[in-house]
């Protein structure tokens, strides 16, 4: 029996062995079977192991994804991200932003890596923050996936836009969702190229947009020009003559291109008001002010483009701009479905009680 003994210790430890090492394999294939690998916006291959349960979404990304999942499974947020009194819509329609643990002050971004340890996300999106080394640096320290994304440079109609929204649908399972989207997306496209298509160059006006944000409000000298919201209406912006792109103009530029009509962004209406105060006859030399042309228009830039907002001023922009093409078309009711399909809940009137919303201007009032 004491020989025995031996052997028969050996052969039980030898069966558990094999057991464990067989259930190990099995976890493995598992486990395999769920990965995802998702290629990011830095052409990155990021291999996740499973579905991410916990999400950290930084920058640019997190506007994203709220029209893809609200703030299903976020963990941690910037600061920046939570202060409704910023009117960024997506910051409205979820005040619960502001109950989440923090993890940077955001814009510019600076994530705490030892905050974001603290949260344990399954993994991190970040959106035009940072740059890519330093990214790959975080994932090195962290040990956490690091996705990177962007969100474009046009407002609307983008398809960096519809990259990044992609690659969210795909890390959180919300394809259809991203599909739905972009379809909609293209649908108003669609619907705002046939409005425009047949009105001839000769029976549209010319049209200027000012105060448009840049890194902070500014006032009539920042517009856009070959801007992608102008464009999508084949409006006749007098800017386009310096390019694609922001750019602050002589004010003397201005009264050279003297535009039939003036929209002005109400977040820099402030400081419009206040140069107007300081030289009214500027102002009015305008034929758009003279005529009472002179319209406001939602704020859609802070910390990016609030997508919802854009496409929403465009259906505006061309209600007074065409005002027989979209005789049909009511800016207001379109804007609460844009609002409502895109973030789930109608914001116009918050927007407008915030800003002044689709409305004749009157300089100095």
């Amino acid at each position: 029996m004491k020989k025995l003994f031996p052997l028969l210790l050996l052969s039980l430890l030898a069966c558990f062995t094999f057991a464990a090492c067989s259930q190990e394999e099995e976890k493995d294939t598992s486990a395999d079977g769920e990965k995802i690998e998702i290629t990011d916006m830095a052409d990155r291959t990021v291999t996740l192991n499973s579905q991410p349960e916990r999400l950290l979404i930084l920058g640019s990304a997190l506007r994203l994804y709220t029209y893809i999942a609200g703030t299903e499974n976020l963990v941690g947020v910037e600061k920046a991200q939570q202060d409704v009194a910023s009117g960024r819509p997506y910051i409205i329609a979820h005040p619960e932003l502001a109950d989440l643990p923090l993890v940077g002050e955001g814009f510019p971004a600076d994530p705490d890596p030892e905050r974001i340890a603290q949260v344990d996300p399954d993994v991190i999106i970040a959106g035009d923050i940072m740059d890519t080394e330093s990214l790959k640096q975080l994932q090195s320290d962290l040990g956490i996936p690091v996705i990177i994304t962007n969100c474009g440079s046009d407002p609307v109609f983008d398809d960096t836009t519809y990259r990044a929204m992609e690659i969210i649908g795909q890390v959180t399972a919300n394809e259809d969702r991203v599909t739905a989207l972009i379809d909609y997306m293209a649908q108003c496209q669609a619907e705002l190229k046939e409005l425009t298509q047949d009105i001839a160059d000769a029976d549209k006006p010319t049209v200027y947009v000012g105060g448009l944000a840049m890194k902070g409000i500014q006032g009539i000298d920042s517009t856009n020009g070959q801007s992608a919201l102008l464009q999508g209406i084949g409006a006749k912006n007098v800017a386009d003559e310096l390019g694609a792109g922001h750019f602050f103009i002589d004010k003397e530029q201005l009264l050279t291109w003297d535009p039939d009509i003036l929209f002005l962004d109400e977040q820099g209406l402030s400081v419009i008001n206040e140069d107007y105060a300081k030289n009214p006859a500027f102002y009015e030399s305008l034929s758009a002010v003279k005529d009472a042309q002179v319209y406001g228009q939602l704020p859609y830039t802070n910390y990016y483009s609030n997508v919802e907002t854009a496409l929403a001023d465009l259906y505006y922009i061309g209600k007074i701009l065409y005002p027989d093409a979209f005789a049909d078309i009511d800016p207001v009711a379109k804007a609460d479905e844009i609002y409502e399909f895109m973030l789930g809940e109608k914001l116009y009137d918050q927007m407008a009680e915030r800003y002044g919303g689709f409305t004749k201007i009157t300089l100095g009032e």
